[in-house]
């Protein structure tokens, strides 16, 4: 642990006068993390050197440490052990270093070594590709930080839970796989919650296929919500839509959004659809458009509006999708606008 009382000490000279050697700028390091600076012992020249053997040259250390100035308080031993850990899952020491000058505080967090190590060899032998795991490190690296154990009982629970829910065995290694690619902070979770958001769904007469379905669109969001903010977004949706409880679970099937946003989300974002002119007959046909972001939505409606198209009388989904597939239906109108009417059949009047 270090210190954090400024007020009564001086800054290390010999800190300095390394960092100085380095072309380290020391108002970034002093902004960012002062209390660095007044530690009695610091190992500058011995991290700079690490980094320099795996292949940073003197503007990446100093950016390295500019960005993360505690790094210099760790001893070469916990560097080296860090190192070699990383380079588990890195290609080489190329990618390694890019790696830590993109995310220095992943890489100098030590503190946790052996529960990383664990866990990085826990997801090679789930299946997990290196590449994969190297984002988590970097990402999500509080992951990392659990037991190795409470990873794996949460794993197991979701293995549990598919096969309970009439997943194959056949598919499950491809599904969770899948599902930690695309959310790894469902490892963050306990045990218990993700069972009691399942339990909520069953009891809201979602079948088994279709809490499996919303398991795969939701991408584990699911396991970070509760059943009191479930049930509430439903009884709001259900009361816009003014639908059955049947038609309700169509909706959210359709957009897992219903679910996993909460009513102050909820309403602002159908606020800002209906101040827009759009009625929520247009909005219970593409649900879909809850997802994105009131800013979103104006600077779609507004770009459509210039192409000439009104979205008040027309189908909103050329206001969803992804800003690819918008830019693509913008690109639609554009040339359809933009098309000559020819009649190939009409005789062309040509003067003499």
């Amino acid at each position: 642990s270090y210190t954090t009382d400024t007020k009564s000490r001086e800054e290390n000279k010999k800190t300095l006068e390394s960092l100085y050697s380095l072309s380290v700028d020391i108002t970034k390091v002093r902004r960012l993390k002062e209390w660095v600076l007044l530690q009695d012992v610091a190992y500058v020249k011995e991290i700079a050197g690490i980094l320099q053997e795996m292949g940073a040259d003197e503007t990446t250390v100093a950016n390295i440490i500019e960005r993360c100035p505690e790094a210099i308080l760790h001893t070469p031993a916990e560097i080296n052990s860090q190192r070699a850990l990383w380079q588990l899952v890195c290609q080489n020491e190329k990618q390694l270093i890019k790696l830590i000058e993109q995310f220095p505080e992943s890489f100098f967090t030590t503190e946790y070594h052996q529960n990383q190590k664990a866990n990085i060899l826990f997801f090679q032998q789930l299946g997990l590709k290196n590449n994969i795991i190297t984002r988590f490190l970097t990402s999500a690296p509080n992951i990392f930080y659990n037991p190795v154990e409470k990873n794996k009982n949460v794993i197991e629970t979701l293995q549990r839970n598919y096969l309970n829910l009439g997943g194959s065995e056949a598919n499950m290694k491809i599904w969770i796989l899948k599902l930690l690619s695309q959310n790894p902070f469902i490892l963050l979770n306990t045990s218990t919650t993700i069972q009691e958001n399942l339990e909520f769904l069953q009891k809201n007469d979602f079948t088994d296929q279709e809490v499996l379905q919303l398991l795969s669109k939701l991408k584990g969001f699911i396991f970070q919500l509760n059943s009191t903010t479930m049930q509430k977004s439903m009884v709001f949706s259900k009361n816009v839509f003014k639908c059955s409880d049947q038609e309700l679970k169509q909706l959210v099937l359709k957009c897992p959004a219903l679910l996993y946003y909460s009513v102050p989300v909820l309403e602002e974002r159908l606020e800002g659809l209906l101040k827009e002119g759009i009625s929520i007959a247009q909005i219970r046909e593409m649900p879909m458009v809850l997802e994105l972001t009131t800013q979103i939505i104006q600077y779609r409606i507004k770009k459509l509006s210039a192409l000439g198209y009104d979205i008040k009388n027309g189908n909103l989904e050329s206001l969803n999708g992804t800003k690819k597939d918008f830019e693509v239906t913008c690109g639609k109108i554009q040339s359809k606008k933009q098309r000559p009417i020819f009649n190939p059949v009409a005789p062309l009047h040509i003067e003499d």
